[in-house]
């Protein structure tokens, strides 16, 4: 198969992927990433596939294995939630007036904390919380993805470590009511 042919091929089953893709995924913008990672996959490795068979069986498994390697890599991968020990505070919410005075409170000691940490790893978590990748973050600051990696790990160190000490000081200083 030439490389015009397996290219014509491959675009034909576009349609196709896209909806295997969003049932995969239930969302539309990962659809459309996790077919651009099947195709680019399928056309780095096109030597690998064997002639006469099926196209479609063919990148239908590059794509379900993406899926899952991404969603493996996601769960040993702590999310930032998670790696603050559950606080389900959101950072940089705007709240509303119906918002619980001590989820307010404790947002913006939170808050203080991250912008108390030095400059080389609040940036890049900063940037992190926000949602850029890793690759993007270490375009902006010029710098190796490793470096980014390890910055944004200190940082989560640190900040645990600044969350354990305000938890310990606020339950001492809570008065004991008797029920």
């Amino acid at each position: 198969m030439t490389t015009i042919e397996f290219q014509y091929e491959l675009i034909s089953l576009q349609k196709k992927l896209m909806f295997f893709a969003f049932r995969l995924t239930s969302d539309m913008e990962s659809a459309k990433d996790l077919l651009q990672e099947t195709n680019l996959k399928a056309l780095n490795y096109r030597d690998k596939y064997v002639n006469n068979t099926s196209m479609y069986a063919w990148t239908y498994t590059i794509m379900k294995n993406t899926f899952i390697n991404e969603y493996r890599y996601n769960l040993n991968h702590v999310n930032i939630s998670k790696s603050l020990k559950g606080s389900v505070f959101a950072l940089r919410t705007n709240f509303d007036k119906a918002s619980n005075p001590d989820t307010i409170y404790m947002s913006k000691e939170l808050e203080t904390m991250i912008n108390s940490l030095e400059y080389s790893l609040r940036t890049p978590f900063n940037m992190f919380i926000e949602g850029y990748k890793y690759k993007e973050i270490a375009e902006y600051l010029g710098v190796k993805v490793g470096t980014v990696k390890s910055r944004i790990f200190l940082a989560r160190k640190k900040l645990m470590a600044q969350l354990n000490e305000f938890n310990n000081a606020r339950v001492q200083t809570q008065p004991i009511t008797k029920r």
